[in-house]
């Protein structure tokens, strides 16, 4: 089963000019990212814990557009940037994708990718990709290489303790989805990616690790997408940016004031 989310991915014009107004508005520093080599896409990421927010460009649409994650960013560009998908992480990526496509899944073959640190690192994963990504399709998982200056044991405590120019530590905590009809895109995540949510109300709600998702309405938000991160604060913070929703709030088990 997937541990948690691991990563949003919000498409943006200008991924380094993104992450600045981020990091003023929220105080989340953007310490990750490089280029996706032969797939046209660049990224800046805040590491969240063991998740992370991606904030992603497009050089070049029509070589971006032949896959599931570069057709979907492009979309979202072509919207005006925003919300265009989201990847859990499962570790046992040949498992869990062997069971779906037996149970009947759409879901296509494990895919190897990489990126190019600024530093000359290689960051490496796999994944596998419902046959279309976006804010109202199920997302797509993703395994990892642990290794390296990014992904490596060492690398992967410091997040977890990393301050935040928000002055401490910070963690993913929900991601809320709007879409016209709730319980149809649940029963597609159902299919397709095996993950359960429940219906409450007119919602749809589930929780995958640490992580919870909700489905909403589109009538009862104002934005595509709600992204919310836990830290050591005393007044939450709300910011709207690319037509999403940013909100910090204190960490579990810490009240505002």
């Amino acid at each position: 089963m997937a541990s948690g989310i691991d990563h949003v991915v919000i498409a943006v014009p200008d991924p380094d000019a993104a992450a600045e107004q981020l990091t003023k508005a929220l105080g989340i520093a953007f310490s990750g990212g490089g280029r996706h080599e032969g797939l046209s896409t660049f990224n800046r990421i805040a590491f969240l814990g063991d998740a992370y927010l991606e904030l992603i460009g497009v050089e070049d649409e029509s070589r971006a557009s032949g896959l599931p994650i570069g057709a979907a960013a492009v979309d979202a560009l072509a919207r005006g940037g925003g919300f265009a998908t989201y990847a859990l992480l499962e570790d046992d990526l040949e498992v869990r994708v062997a069971a779906l496509r037996a149970a009947g899944s759409a879901i296509g073959e494990i895919n190897h990718g990489s990126r190019q640190r600024p530093d000359g690192g290689l960051v490496e994963w796999w994944t596998a990709t419902p046959p279309e990504l976006g804010p109202d399709r199920p997302p797509f998982f993703i395994k990892h290489a642990y290794a390296g200056n990014e992904w490596g044991p060492d690398a992967m405590a410091a997040r977890r303790t990393f301050r935040h120019p928000i002055g401490s530590p910070a963690g993913l905590l929900r991601l809320e989805i709007a879409t016209p009809d709730p319980p149809v895109l649940a029963a597609d995540y159902a299919a397709e990616i095996g993950l359960e949510l429940w219906a409450v109300g007119d919602l749809a709600v589930g929780r995958v690790g640490p992580h919870v998702i909700r489905l909403v309405p589109s009538r009862e938000m104002e934005v595509a997408a709600a992204v919310t991160i836990g830290a050591d604060v005393t007044v939450p913070r709300t910011f709207l940016a690319f037509g999403v929703r940013f909100d910090v709030e204190p960490l579990p088990g810490r009240t505002s004031g």
